[in-house]
């Protein structure tokens, strides 16, 4: 085995001693989705991303050591001489790799989705056609001078704009039909989508005549989107499998689901608590917190368009405040820290474009 394969496979192995944050960190460091659980030199089982994601649902703590949150069995293993078996549980299961042990559990080697399907270089995803809306109205306050000139839904990202690099991440699981909402510089962004669509999509515009905040517009959906679907701001990307977040909205009967990014604050200071008249209660040390912070995703069911105001500015958070009200149910659902991709102010977006 070379160095690089070698240094990849030891890049996704954590020891069963560490706990859920750690293995959130080591999965956005690695951008992997998957870490091989190890007890020294023994392989112990897999930890994906929906096991952290189902426990954080739960409720667990971030601390949580991971071994309370594996699986019962061995998720997968394969041996060195099947290679077709292992592509087949790896196509079947959409893994992006998969051990290869020995009856003792020792780990021999690992086979890497990208090694196996060359031509495929992610997983294949479990296909859905959602609807999705895309807010693009706003004028993009926090990425001034550039958006006197662009809308902020056409800063690019790479080699493409935000708004195409949103479209493509929907198209990829079979969605075909969107609604973007559009007021400054509407006409530039109504130019550019039709050039990228071309017969690849549908697309209609939600014409704002207002500010309309993050969520005012939909009002002009009702009696238009009769089934589940997503909405997006469009300065910010999930790279998560969006199936599984509908597949939870859609298991929990959720009237709305937010999709929530994990936040990871450290405190670099000794922190202090205290009690009566000013006694000390104890000191924690550095303390590091974690956060689900609304990432600017949501899967909404049609019904919630009805508690939505006509020619009103109303936000996304109003719209929960009222179905909260009223005992409806909505749901949170996690994705890890370095998932979420927010341009919405300079600094985020000058550390992405550039890597």
């Amino acid at each position: 085995m070379d160095k690089e394969k070698a240094d990849k496979i030891y890049s996704i192995q954590i020891s069963i001693n560490a706990t859920m944050l750690d293995a959130l960190k080591q999965m956005d460091k690695t951008f992997r989705r998957l870490l091989l659980v190890m007890n020294d030199d023994k392989f112990i089982n897999i930890l994906s991303i929906g096991d952290i994601q189902r426990a954080i649902i739960r409720n667990k703590p971030m601390n949580i050591g991971i071994s309370e949150i594996l699986r019962e069995k061995t998720l997968i293993s394969g041996k060195k001489d099947d290679s077709e078996k292992i592509r087949q549980e790896m196509l079947e299961k959409r893994i992006e790799c998969m051990p290869v042990v020995d009856e003792n559990g020792a780990l021999h080697d690992v086979v890497f989705w990208e090694d196996v399907f060359e031509d495929t270089p992610q997983p294949v995803v479990k296909k859905f056609n959602a609807p999705v809306v895309i807010m693009a109205g706003g004028e993009g306050t926090r990425l001034r001078p550039i958006t006197y000139v662009l809308p902020k839904a056409l800063i690019p990202l790479g080699e493409k704009s935000m708004l195409e690099n949103i479209i493509d991440s929907f198209s990829v699981y079979g969605c075909n039909d969107f609604y973007i909402s559009v007021n400054h510089k509407a006409e530039m962004i109504v130019n550019y989508v039709d050039q990228v669509a071309k017969g690849k999509f549908s697309v209609k515009y939600i014409k704002e005549n207002m500010p309309m905040g993050t969520a005012g517009s939909l009002y002009d959906l009702k009696n238009k989107i009769n089934s589940t679907f997503f909405v997006s701001n469009c300065d910010i990307l999930i790279r998560n499998d969006y199936s599984s977040i509908l597949d939870y909205h859609n298991e929990n009967k959720n009237e709305l689901t937010i999709v929530a990014a994990l936040k990871h604050l450290s405190i670099p200071y000794g922190i202090i608590e205290t009690g009566d008249n000013g006694v000390l209660s104890h000191i924690v040390e550095k303390p590091e917190y974690t956060f689900q912070i609304n990432s600017g995703m949501y899967i909404l069911e049609p019904s919630v368009l009805d508690e939505i105001p006509k020619d009103k500015f109303f936000h996304m958070t109003d719209l929960i405040d009222i179905l909260k009200s009223k005992n409806k149910k909505v749901g949170v659902f996690p994705v890890s820290e370095k998932s979420w991709v927010d341009i919405g102010n300079w600094n985020e977006y000058l550390s992405l474009s550039f890597k």
